[in-house]
């Protein structure tokens, strides 16, 4: 194990999308135990700082890969598609038009009870759209391209999720 690993060789993982997130976890809990700095509290305050680099770096790995999002997305970057959100928004026109409905629909909704609807629609076409992005990924001569273009319209729809929660917040304190 090398703390310049990728997250997947750090983890034992095949290089997918796909994983078991039972075993991610139990990974995660088996490498915190190994690297954790108060396992080397008798062996002084270097091997506690190199402990503590190795904690963080797990952590920091596990938090990636446990997210799907954030998972597809290292995985793009690993493959050489780097997803460049901040520079590169270019959407297709379909998926353009449904966020402006989807936005729309939330601007005009009135109770938590169309927001609801409006988030389990957003919920569905994010599944899907999560979907293509694993297949892209892990087939064999998937495109890690059309998986970059996915993650990046999946990113936009995560910020949108939060654009619905906060309406619901609003709509529904109590929640």
């Amino acid at each position: 194990m090398k703390i310049d690993d990728d997250d997947f060789t750090l983890f034992g993982l095949p290089p997918k999308h796909a994983l078991d997130r039972a075993g991610l976890d139990q990974r995660w809990r088996e490498l915190q135990a190994e690297v954790h700095p108060d396992r080397f509290s008798t062996q002084g305050a270097s091997a506690q700082r190199v402990a503590m680099q190795w904690a963080v770096r797990v952590n920091e790995a596990y938090q990636r890969l446990k997210d799907p999002l954030r998972r597809a997305a290292y995985l793009c970057e690993l493959r050489g598609a780097p997803i460049d959100a901040e520079r590169n928004t270019a959407m297709p026109a379909a998926f353009l038009m449904q966020q402006m409905e989807w936005r729309e629909a939330l601007e005009e909704a009135r109770t938590a009870e169309t927001v609801a609807g409006i988030e389990a629609d957003v919920r569905r076409a994010e599944a899907a759209m999560l979907a293509e992005a694993q297949r892209q990924l892990d087939a064999d001569g998937g495109e890690t391209a059309l998986a970059a273009a996915q993650v990046r319209a999946l990113m936009f729809v995560s910020r949108f999720r939060q654009d619905i929660e906060r309406r619901l917040d609003m709509l529904d304190p109590a929640r």
